[in-house]
């Protein structure tokens, strides 16, 4: 996983609301947090391509999806695996996490079953939706990107790029990103597709 997406501002103290749940005392500022969250990451990438779930049905189950963002974020946040019980000014009302992220793993699993588009907007989907729909407090982008990347995997590919180091500016590869994501929200799939890489 790349730290393309972190914030890039290193010198940036966390204020004491951002720290409730945090794990680590040692955490002060961002660029701490950035590290913790990294590390935690790689570990979390890792246990999930070490499991022996080859089928891509297996990624699509609440169970997996809530224990991969835990091993993602877990040693960090106190609240990861947990879904989100406050709004956010991105993603859906709290209180349907739930539904339409069972919905959303029905969808996946038909399109799987039914190769209703090529594996690699398949799993691009999955990100999409998974991004849409904001389960957890924080991370989702990070968490949604691993799961495209376990599904392509799955399904006879490789891992994203998710735009590369191409972009030398971080700013640019988040507005890349997000305008992406944006068009994906406007039923316009291929430009995220792009920017990931497929």
């Amino acid at each position: 996983m790349s730290d393309l997406f972190q914030e890039p501002d290193d010198a940036t103290p966390l204020m004491p609301e951002k720290r409730v749940q945090l794990l680590q005392t040692w955490i002060t500022h961002r660029r701490d947090l950035n590290e913790a969250e990294q590390e935690n990451i790689i570990e979390g990438s890792a246990w999930a391509r070490k499991t022996r779930r080859a089928n891509p049905e297996a990624l699509l189950d609440e169970g997996f999806i809530k224990t991969l963002h835990k091993r993602m974020f877990g040693k960090v946040w106190g609240w990861a695996g947990t879904f989100r019980q406050t709004d956010r000014n991105i993603g859906i009302d709290w209180y349907r996490v739930p539904a339409e992220l069972t919905t959303m793993l029905d969808d996946v699993r038909y399109w799987v079953k039914h190769q209703t588009f090529p594996p690699d907007a398949i799993a691009i989907r999955l990100h999409h939706r998974i991004v849409a729909i904001h389960p957890f407090p924080n991370g989702n982008g990070r968490h949604a990107r691993l799961m495209a990347d376990l599904m392509i995997e799955r399904l006879g590919g490789k891992p994203f790029s998710w735009g590369g180091s191409s972009l030398h500016n971080i700013g640019e590869l988040r507005a890349a990103y997000v305008t992406a994501l944006r068009a994906a929200d406007n039923h316009d799939i291929g430009p995220l597709v792009l920017f990931a890489g497929a």
